[in-house]
This record gives C-alpha cells, sequence and structure tokens, in this order.
C-alpha cells in the first residue's frame, strides 16, 4: 500500500545519513515512515477525506503533503489544510509542521463515467524529533467513492458552521461527523471522531462495541470535553472539532486480524439542530497481539446488567464443566415440559406400542434411552455446525418441505396405530438383524434412535436461554467442547422424562385384549395431532383450526359420543358416552369457527355472526409495527426518539411456538400493556428467514425468534435486559419496567 519514492535529492540525503548514523547510537531506533504517520482516507460525496495519526516524537511538513488522483476522470480540487504550527529546521528554513491528530479535505469532481473508486497518490515528508528526517514518500491508495460528483462539492467546509436557517440547510450526519479508527498495536485501537466547525458531539452518547468473534471490547478513555449547556440535554460534556479515545482490545488468539467495531454517537448543530443518534460499523487491521487474554474473565461491570443468557455464557466458560453439565441437564428437565418438548411422548409411545403385547420395562427403557440419544446427539451436532456457520437453528429445522414431510410420516404411524397396516421391519432383515444381535430386536432400537434424530426438529421450534447461552459460547470463543457439552447435557435432561415414559409403558401396557386396541388408537390420535401442530407453522389460522375441528370430532366418536346405552352399559360406557359428546359439541363449534374464518381454539366463536351482531369478544392482543429490513428498524427508532418513547423489537415468526405463547398469554396481560404504554413497538417477522431477515438478526446477533430487544429514548439498545424464550406476564412486566428505568 505504501511505497517509497525512488528519487532523494542529494543534499537531503547526505542529512538524512548523517543524521541515521547519529541515531543508531541511540537506544530508541526510528520507526517506519508507514509506522510513524498512520491515516484513514474515506469519501464524503464531494471530497476526500484523509485522517491522519502522528507517532509522538514525529512530525510532517504541510508544504510537501499532495495529492494525486490516477483516475482521468476524477479532478481533484485544492487540499484544504489546516494551520500547522510554526517550525525552523537547518533542511528547510521555517516551516508549518503538523504531530499527533489533524484532518485534509480533497474536493473532487467527476468529469465522465461515474467510477466505483478512484487509485489517491498522497504525497508526504517527515521528520523524526530523534534526528532523521525520511525521504519524501508516495502512498496509493484505493478509495471508493461514496457517489460521484457532478461539480463543486456538497459540502463547504468554511461556511456551514454559520448556516443557521431551516432544516434542510444543515447538512446530513454523514457530513457533520466522521468516526475513524486507528490501530495503536494488537490490544489498542484509538477511535475518534472528527467534526465540522459549528457543531459538537456529546461524550455520554459515545460508545463502541465489538462486531468481531474473539476480540472483545474494553472502555473507551475519552479526554475531557467542554461544559455546554443547550436546549435539547441540560448541561452536558461535549467535544468540538474532534475527540480521540483509548480503547483497550482483549483478543482470544494473537493472530493478526480484521477488527470490525460499533461506534454510537449523537451532536448536534450550533445553530439550533440535534441529530438523531448515529452509529457506524467501522473495520481497523489489528497486527498481531502483544496479550492474548481468555475472553471469558473480561466481565462487564458492576452497575451493567447481564441476561439470563448471558450469565448461562459465564457459566459455561467459568465453572467447572461438571458443574455445568449438571445445571444443562437441570434446564433441560425444566424445558422437557414446554409445548415444544411434549409433542415427542406420543412419538415414543407409539414406538413402544408398536413392540407388541410381551414389551418388558427394561425394553421398554432401552427404546427410550435409543430414542433419546437420537435426538440429544443430532440435536447438539446440529448445534455445533449452527454456531460455527452463523446459521439459524430453527428456520433450517423448520422449512415449509421439512414440516410437511414430517407430518406425513406421523399420518402414516397414526394409521398404523388404528390397524390400517402392521408397522415392522420386512421380515428378511428383521431374521439377518435377528442372527446378529441374539433377538435383540435392534433393528427396532436402531429405529427409535433415527425416530430420535429425526425428532430433534420439534426441539428447535423453541430457544431458550440456555441454548442461546450454548451457542453463544461456541460462536464467539470457539470452544465447541465446553458449548456443545452443555448443549448435550441440555437435551439429556429434555429427554429424561422420556426414559421414565418408556420404562414405564414397558410395565403399564395392556398385554392383550380390547383395550390393546383402544389405546393404541389413542396413541394414533396423538400422532394425528402432532401432524397437526407442526403444520400449524406453515397453514392459515383458520384452516389449521379446520383440522383441529375435525380431530376432536372423531376423538368424540371414538370415545362413543354417538353411541345408544343401554341399561346394562357399565360405568366406563357412560362416561365415555358423555366425554364423547362434549368433545363432538367441541369440535362443531371449532369447525363453525373455521368456517367464519376463526383461527384460535380457546375463542372458536369470536368472529362468529349470530344474526343481530357479531359476537364480541374482548381482544386484548397489542399491535405492532412490522419491519423487514436494517433501514426499517433504523428509521423507526429515529422516530420513537424524536417522540421521546422507548421501543421494543419482537423477533417473531410462524413457526416459533413460544412466539405464540407469547402473543397469546403474555403480550395480553393488562399489566404487560401498562408496562409498554410509552413504547413503539416493533416486530420483525422471519418465518422466510431471507436476506433481509439474516441481516436483521445479525445487526443484534439473535439465533432466533422469540427474542425481545429494548431500546431507550435515546434509540440506544439497552443491553442486558434482552428476553430470548418464553416470559410469563407478571414477570416479563417487571422486566421491561426495569429495562426502560434510567
Amino acid at each position: 500500500m505504501h511505497e517509497t519514492l525512488k528519487l532523494i535529492p542529494s543534499r537531503l540525503f547526505l542529512a538524512a545519513l548523517l543524521l541515521a548514523g547519529s541515531a543508531v547510537a541511540q537506544d530508541e531506533e526510528p520507526l517506519r515512515p508507514e509506522e510513524a504517520y498512520r491515516y484513514v482516507v474515506t469519501d464524503t460525496g464531494g471530497a476526500i477525506e484523509i485522517d491522519w495519526a502522528i507517532e509522538e516524537g514525529y512530525y510532517l511538513y504541510r508544504n510537501k503533503l499532495g495529492f494525486e488522483s490516477n483516475n482521468k476522470g476524477v479532478v481533484l480540487g485544492d487540499a484544504r489544510l489546516p494551520a500547522g504550527l510554526p517550525h525552523e529546521d537547518e533542511f528547510f528554513g521555517k516551516q508549518q509542521i503538523y504531530r499527533e491528530h489533524f484532518y485534509i479535505s480533497v474536493p473532487y469532481r467527476i468529469t465522465g463515467d461515474k467510477p466505483e473508486s478512484i487509485e489517491l497518490v498522497i504525497k508526504s515528508q517527515g521528520c523524526w524529533d530523534g534526528g532523521l528526517c525520511y525521504p519524501p514518500q508516495a502512498w496509493t491508495e484505493q478509495v471508493r467513492l461514496k457517489q460521484a460528483s457532478a461539480a463543486t462539492p456538497k459540502l463547504d467546509l468554511g461556511s456551514v458552521g454559520n448556516k443557521t436557517g431551516a432544516m434542510g440547510d444543515f447538512p446530513p450526519p454523514e457530513e457533520v461527523f466522521f468516526p475513524n479508527l486507528f490501530a495503536v498495536d494488537g490490544n489498542t485501537v484509538d477511535v475518534g471522531i472528527r467534526v465540522i466547525p459549528g457543531y459538537y458531539v456529546y461524550k455520554d452518547k459515545i460508545s463502541v462495541r465489538s462486531m468481531s468473534a474473539g476480540a472483545m471490547a474494553g472502555q473507551l478513555d475519552l479526554p475531557k470535553g467542554k461544559i455546554k449547556v443547550d436546549e435539547f440535554f441540560g448541561e452536558s460534556e461535549v467535544y468540538y472539532d474532534e475527540v480521540i479515545g483509548r480503547l483497550t482490545i482483549a483478543r482470544a488468539t494473537p493472530e493478526a486480524m480484521d477488527l470490525e467495531l460499533e461506534v454510537n454517537y449523537q451532536g448536534c448543530a450550533e445553530g439550533g439542530l440535534c441529530y438523531l443518534p448515529q452509529s457506524a460499523v467501522l473495520t481497523v487491521g489489528l497486527p498481531e497481539a502483544t496479550v492474548v487474554t481468555d475472553l471469558s474473565t473480561v466481565r462487564p461491570s458492576a452497575d451493567e446488567p447481564v441476561s439470563e443468557q448471558g450469565r448461562l455464557a459465564k457459566l459455561i466458560t467459568d465453572a467447572n464443566l461438571g458443574w455445568v453439565m449438571i445445571t444443562f441437564v437441570g434446564l433441560g428437565l425444566l424445558l422437557a415440559f414446554t409445548p415444544c418438548v411434549l409433542p415427542m411422548i406420543p412419538i415414543l409411545t407409539s414406538i413402544i406400542a408398536g413392540e407388541g403385547d410381551d414389551t418388558s420395562p427394561m425394553r421398554g427403557f432401552t427404546l427410550a434411552f435409543s430414542y433419546v440419544m437420537g435426538m440429544a446427539l443430532v440435536y447438539t451436532g446440529a448445534g455445533i455446525v449452527a454456531a460455527a456457520a452463523g446459521a439459524q437453528l430453527q428456520a433450517t429445522f423448520n422449512q415449509p418441505w421439512v414440516l410437511i414431510v414430517f407430518s406425513g410420516f406421523f399420518v402414516l404411524l397414526a394409521m398404523a396405530m388404528f390397524g390400517g397396516y402392521d408397522l415392522q421391519m420386512p421380515s428378511g432383515i428383521q431374521s439377518r438383524l435377528a442372527t446378529v444381535s441374539g433377538n435383540q430386536k435392534s433393528g427396532t432400537t436402531v429405529g427409535a434412535f433415527i425416530m430420535g434424530a429425526l425428532s430433534s426438529l420439534i426441539v428447535t421450534a423453541c430457544v431458550a436461554p440456555a441454548l442461546i447461552a450454548s451457542l453463544t459460547v461456541m460462536a464467539q470463543t470457539g470452544d465447541k467442547l465446553r458449548g456443545g457439552a452443555a448443549l448435550f447435557a441440555m437435551s439429556m435432561g429434555m429427554g429424561a422424562p422420556l426414559l421414565v415414559v418408556g420404562a414405564a409403558q414397558g410395565h403399564l401396557l395392556p398385554k392383550a385384549g380390547g383395550w390393546m386396541v383402544a389405546v393404541k388408537a389413542s396413541f394414533g390420535f396423538m400422532l394425528l395431532g402432532l401432524a397437526i401442530w407442526m403444520l400449524s407453522r406453515i397453514l392459515p389460522g383458520s384452516i389449521t383450526l379446520g383440522l383441529w375441528a375435525v380431530l376432536v370430532f372423531m376423538i368424540g366418536v371414538f370415545m362413543g359420543g354417538l353411541t345408544t346405552l343401554t341399561p346394562e352399559s357399565s360405568i366406563v360406557q357412560k362416561l365415555g358416552k358423555g366425554f364423547g359428546f362434549l368433545a363432538i359439541i367441541y369440535g362443531v363449534l371449532l369447525l363453525l369457527g373455521a368456517l367464519t374464518g376463526g383461527s384460535n381454539p380457546m375463542k372458536p366463536l369470536a368472529s362468529v355472526n349470530l344474526g343481530a351482531g357479531t359476537m364480541v369478544v374482548e381482544d386484548r392482543h397489542i399491535e405492532f409495527q412490522r419491519i423487514k429490513t436494517v433501514a426499517d428498524l433504523d428509521r423507526e427508532l429515529a422516530a420513537a426518539s424524536v417522540a421521546g418513547k422507548t421501543a421494543m423489537l419482537d423477533f417473531y415468526a410462524d413457526w416459533c411456538v413460544s412466539c405464540i405463547e407469547m402473543e397469546e398469554y403474555t403480550f395480553t396481560d393488562a399489566g404487560v400493556q401498562a408496562a409498554l404504554s410509552n413504547t413503539v413497538l416493533l416486530q420483525a417477522d422471519v418465518t422466510k428467514n431471507d436476506d433481509e431477515d439474516k441481516a436483521l438478526l445479525e445487526r443484534f446477533g439473535v439465533f432466533g425468534p422469540p427474542t425481545i430487544i429494548f431500546f431507550g429514548t435515546d434509540g440506544q439498545q439497552r443491553r442486558g435486559y434482552e428476553v430470548v424464550g418464553y416470559m410469563k406476564a407478571k414477570d416479563f412486566a417487571e422486566h421491561v419496567t426495569e429495562a426502560f428505568t434510567l
């Protein structure tokens, strides 16, 4: 990138040799030119900005700076150079020099076709206070153009500070504030924001966070600013012209890397305009690190909140691995009783029921263990792959074609339970497996393992803090062992109740007679319900409600709801008749609701027209404003900030079970709605998981819905208050209040 000119004036060359000879005798060696004089080049739309950072003890000559364009269609104007410091030396006499930080603006105009970038040649010459002058330097930079300028630059740096007119007279924020980064060494970065005359930036609005895996940003050390009282934030500490802060970077690996930092800031104009909070993601190349840090030891400050998934991630990285496993087994056990895991019970039950009438408790436990191991191993493996690749685990396993295939498979299993056909492997394969395994029915055991592996997609219908913690540790630290072990332990915890079911069914299942037919048919209805539940993620609500209506009606018929009782009928028959008839009535109500456009099984008649008017059922659902892109989000956050409102972003998907739970049981609560009364409610539907959805998820490092993020009235994310998974209404209302309390 830097190319040194070969032509050196003889006088300067001799002087440089003499001074270099004296420098060798000193303890301190001079830096190479590209190390002593660092810069960042950006295009503002009508001018090229060069921000310089000069090492202490070095300087550049003002009159030795020059700029040329290697593109014929790009014409550079006169560079706008700031005043330098007075200096006199034996080489060039009285001069002006630059030290530390300064910036230069070079206007340009386009005379031909708009190029995507220009090749800028930067000429300079400087010296070291230790007694060495460098030969003239010529460095070439490829600058990507922000937009082509057809005439004069849009922004006049000399007059913009005097503008006090209407809103349209003020330039956009990207032409007022210029953030940049300078790598000091492998563990230190200088974060700078240059501000044009007539504008200022607030100290307490400047923050930086790392966007790169394997690196964490420490506390930004900012200098003391000037005290200013304005109409926007009262008495505040602000910076004029420029501010440079020192940022320490914790590194997990020593190798050179490109570091992405998100720089957040906000500023105002002296003329009466206050800009909305701004955010810029910048990249800086870091050399090899001298200090490598265990990122798990980098803890937030004591007053900074930490989300539940954050605490669990810290547990994975810090605690003894055995304690991590025990904890995550317990968390998995709690998850086992959620709607995401319970549907696996009828699948396992149908496998055991298919064994026949001689299933022992040990055989039932063996089948259940094989099933759970299949689920746990595949779920853990998929999680590790997803974390490594940055993929959305839920979306991957909830594609419509996958759900349709599995729903059809469950329907086939249900038909077997109803006696439509015998579910067993071909006799030839059974004979070979029996020979190999000693008549232990290993074919069925392998089948249970495969069914468990395939059933892992059911578990991915929900996310929980424990899952996100495991994925975060693997994605950010690269520790697949600890993250994967935690994920496997959680999977085994989720499968623990299934082991109990397996052993109990092997003992409790009827051995023969009519009861066996009834039990198998019940399992068939469970499997049909599972198929409908899976299809509900992709089907319209009214169609799903219609399917539930048919299923409930048929269950009522099966229970004897339409049979005729006699005085000799048993108590069981009478109870079956009663409950069956109630199921038939409920099925009819569900069907009526589906035909009138309803979708809620708990309120099937909410949309039924009774002639005198529609039956009015109070709808307490809150209204979200849907967003699709990162630009949509930024626009709405800016509008909320102007209105003095907080904001909440809800990541939602049609196939997300916990998302539906949040909408039906949490967001409908009066206390929750009161806590959100001054909040702009935004919702991102990531059902399709297209490129725009992925960009929005990656903006916040979200692995999947439901994930809820909160923003203050300043438009900034309230970090540490993220909600992952289902949360009860009372707890959520308290959490919202705490998140928005500054």
